[in-house]
């Protein structure tokens, strides 16, 4: 190729300011061990939004200019001189976590933990884009059948699935505090394994709404009358087993340790602002309470985990899709995401009328 032809569009976090710009930039050439994927569709997380209005956590983190995104599928068209894992044609989504294989959690089968973790559309180029390079390790097959918005959600859909399974969930009471996608995903992973009520708190009436359509028994709006008083209450005051936090607000943690039972587990997803107070003594030690602090997906337990889930129809990710833009449209398509009145957003670099 040479010219235009060697060049492709990239949503591209120009410099250390809020927005993001699309651009123009050189298709990406793989290595020896990478693939050049064609994304197909590619789906808006948190992080994300996090890069775009430019706040303190992606001004400590990103350095610009570097292609935004984490999330997708699409089709290899190109492969590395030694990648034998897969071929030109294949359908595939990606693991987002780069991780180094030489560290000591990547060489004791816990990589999740990769110290030298690079993060796509954080750490180095993303999927923002026409074509995005990956290691062919990080890649995973999808059935031919698999719509393109539900294989560009595996990677975040990972997120709710390790953090749920972290715990015992069958026949437990299970408390999700945070409605956004991820924390509707758990909700949907919580009523597959078999919970025996599942409560979801949030801020917000719109994602309290999807909260129920999903599977939340009960879905309580925390500004609006005493949602811990209502759970306790229903629990006969012994609490729930399971805490699901998703939010990383501050009262959100509080509260539900506050209801997490003597001897409970709870899984930790949401970030928390640094240096937010916390009663460790009463809300852990001596409630014995087991808590779990969640990092991306265990590779490659959780995609497995995954993959049966949706195959089996046990989670339906169809349910939290709200909303379909074309690439172009990126800018419309944060702003939706950003105001709460939605779900998961897609976006497909070859427009509607794919």
């Amino acid at each position: 190729m040479s010219g235009s032809e060697n060049m492709m569009r990239a949503i591209v976090k120009p410099d250390r300011s809020p927005g993001l710009k699309l651009i123009q930039v050189p298709i990406p050439k793989p290595g020896p061990r990478e693939a050049l994927i064609k994304v197909a569709a590619t789906s808006i997380c948190g992080t994300d939004l996090h890069i775009f209005k430019w706040d303190p956590w992606a001004q400590s983190r990103v350095r610009p200019p570097v292609v935004a995104g984490h999330e997708f599928c699409g089709h290899v068209v190109e492969i590395g001189e030694v990648v034998t894992e897969v071929k030109v044609g294949d359908y595939v989504s990606a693991e987002s976590h780069i991780v180094c294989h030489a560290c000591a959690p990547c060489r004791t089968g816990r990589a999740h933990l990769c110290q030298n973790t690079q993060i796509i559309g954080v750490d180095r180029d993303g999927c923002w884009a026409d074509y995005i390079v990956m290691p062919v390790e990080n890649l995973w097959p999808n059935p031919p059948d698999m719509p393109l918005e539900i294989a560009s959600l595996q990677e975040n859909f990972g997120n709710a699935v390790h953090t749920a399974f972290a715990t015992e969930l069958t026949a437990r009471r299970v408390l999700v505090t945070g409605c956004g996608p991820v924390g509707l995903m758990a909700i949907m992973v919580a009523r597959a394994a078999g919970a025996r009520t599942v409560y979801a708190t949030d801020i917000s009436n719109y994602r309290l709404r999807m909260a129920r359509q999903v599977g939340a028994d009960m879905a309580l709006n925390v500004s609006e009358g005493n949602a811990a008083q209502t759970i306790l209450a229903d629990t006969q005051n012994e609490g729930v087993d399971v805490l699901l936090e998703m939010s990383g607000a501050p009262q959100a943690i509080d509260m539900g340790f506050k209801l997490l039972r003597f001897g409970g587990e709870a899984a930790l997803l949401g970030l928390a602002p640094s240096g937010i107070p916390f009663d460790i003594n009463n809300a852990v030690v001596l409630k014995g309470a087991t808590v779990y602090g969640i990092v991306g997906r265990e590779l490659w337990a959780t995609w497995f985990r995954m993959r049966n889930l949706l195959a089996s129809g046990l989670v339906d990710l169809n349910k939290i899709i709200t909303h379909r833009f074309a690439l172009e449209d990126y800018d419309a398509a944060l702003r939706v995401m950003q105001g709460g009145q939605s779900g998961k957003v897609v976006m497909f670099p070859e427009g509607m009328d794919r």
